[in-house]
């Protein structure tokens, strides 16, 4: 089975083509944008397929990063997965963030604990633990910066994600690291999906709530007849 991995999760606008009986990467096409994936994520898509010598016909599965991340690259990451899947009549794959961060950290560092942390600002951290069988054991989570630190000292942890620096300037010694970005290679999405049951439709992993909140101060009070 062929399947495709998309990302917008972050920064990265990413997409691969997988073959799962193969176990191998058949193409891929990545942008790092910032923002902007709406109007971009369809031509890395038909990228992707061409470098992987295939079209959306060869498909068996649709994967996507379901977050923490980017609350409108998640929205339109997901969307365009469980879109295309749709109209494909095949399955569509979430996997998050967390996850992935961690299962490329324990290609260096097998058997071993690993907790992906990302910086969320405002003094938060959205943190995932697995331990050394890859089992999810905490999160995924909002914590802070001091409970983040004592979980991984706690479990020897691997660190990976975009807060491994703040976590071991915390703790006030080096840890051993994995990615440490906000998002893994568009690979892993991929292999982590293979091993994923067809289940529940992916939808964003939302660990707070939008920035934008209705004016409350602006609703008009409702006339009583």
């Amino acid at each position: 089975m062929k399947l495709l991995a998309i990302d917008c999760a972050a920064n990265l606008c990413a997409a691969c083509v997988y073959d799962a009986a193969a176990g191998k990467e058949l193409g891929r096409s990545v942008l790092d944008l910032g923002k902007g994936h709406a109007e971009h994520l369809m031509g890395v898509i038909e990228g992707a397929l061409k470098a992987a010598g295939t079209d959306f016909s060869g498909l068996g599965a649709i994967a996507v990063s379901t977050g923490p991340g980017s609350f409108t690259g998640l929205r339109v990451g997901v969307s365009a997965a469980r879109g295309l899947a749709l109209a494909l009549k095949i399955p569509a794959i979430g996997v998050t963030t967390l996850e992935a961060l961690a299962a490329q950290a324990r290609v260096t560092f097998p058997g071993r604990a690993v907790l992906a942390a990302l910086d969320a600002g405002r003094e938060e951290i959205h943190a995932a633990l697995y331990d050394e069988r890859s089992v999810l054991i905490y999160g995924p989570a909002v914590t802070t910066l001091s409970q983040a630190a004592a979980i991984a000292v706690d479990c020897s942890a691997v660190l990976a994600g975009t807060a491994t620096s703040q976590i071991a300037a915390s703790v006030g010694r080096a840890f051993d690291t994995g990615p440490i970005g906000a998002t893994a290679d568009i690979a892993v999405y991929a292999q982590l999906a293979t091993a994923k049951d067809d289940g529940e439709k992916p939808k964003p992993l939302y660990l707070r709530g939008a920035d934008a909140k209705p004016q409350a101060g602006f609703i008009l009070s409702r006339q009583k007849n």
